[in-house]
């Protein structure tokens, strides 16, 4: 066999061999493993909860929620907007009081149109602006899926007297909150606080902590059911 054919097969080995690594990087994906459990925190194990501890299909169901929404550029509020969605969750937060069940309704609602307005895929579209959700405010997106699943459950249980109880819907309320604050905050991309730098959390981390004046409490007084 001559030199050159030699140095011929070894060039053609080569080339496969690059080739497959090249495929073997794109079938996992743009994250893989560690990458995405960082990355959606408390959302990878609901995920491989989902898929009955099947990790390898919950990381691919991970990984196309980031190839459809990681890119998604979110808008800020403008500040009337912001105090209209303050104003009209705080009337929420009252309201759970003597009537529960319409309150946790308004909050479903309230945070579908928000996250509409901050970019977000339509709230009439739930599951997909939920995935979205997901990809961007991981550490979060887990109340919005109480109060949507408390709001829907109780549709049809209340006809037969059951349904959720006050302390669940009071559980799923004080949870959503946490999104209610990120999703009201200004935009990485845009938003700025006093100091000339951004505001929001990167996707997959955990937003700072709402300031004291905003912490809601329901121990004051115990709501009626509704």
């Amino acid at each position: 066999m001559s030199t050159g054919v030699i140095i011929a097969l070894i060039v053609v080995v080569a080339v496969v061999l690059v080739v497959a690594a090249v495929l073997a990087l794109r079938a996992r994906g743009p994250q893989h493993g560690g990458g995405l459990k960082r990355r959606f925190g408390p959302e990878y194990d609901l995920a491989v909860a989902r898929h009955d501890g099947d990790t390898k299909a919950a990381e691919r169901e991970l990984t196309e929620r980031v190839r459809r929404h990681g890119s998604l550029r979110t808008r800020s509020l403008e500040p009337a907007e912001r105090e209209h969605f303050e104003a009209r969750w705080a009337a929420a937060q009252e309201r759970f009081v003597d009537s529960p069940r319409e309150a946790v309704a308004e909050a479903d609602r309230l945070l579908a149109e928000l996250a509409g307005a901050r970019g977000f895929p339509d709230g009439g579209q739930y599951e997909e602006q939920l995935t979205a959700l997901s990809v961007h405010h991981p550490h979060h997106v887990e109340g919005y899926r109480r109060v949507h699943r408390v709001t829907h459950a109780r549709v049809d249980d209340a006809r037969d007297g059951g349904g959720p109880g006050t302390e669940e819907m009071r559980e799923s309320m004080v949870e959503a909150r946490a999104l209610f604050e990120a999703l009201t905050r200004p935009a990485r991309h845009d938003g700025r606080d006093g100091r000339g730098r951004g505001t929001e959390a990167r996707a997959g981390e955990p937003a700072p902590a709402a300031p004291a004046s905003h912490a809601w409490s329901l121990g004051k007084r115990r709501p009626k059911e509704s």
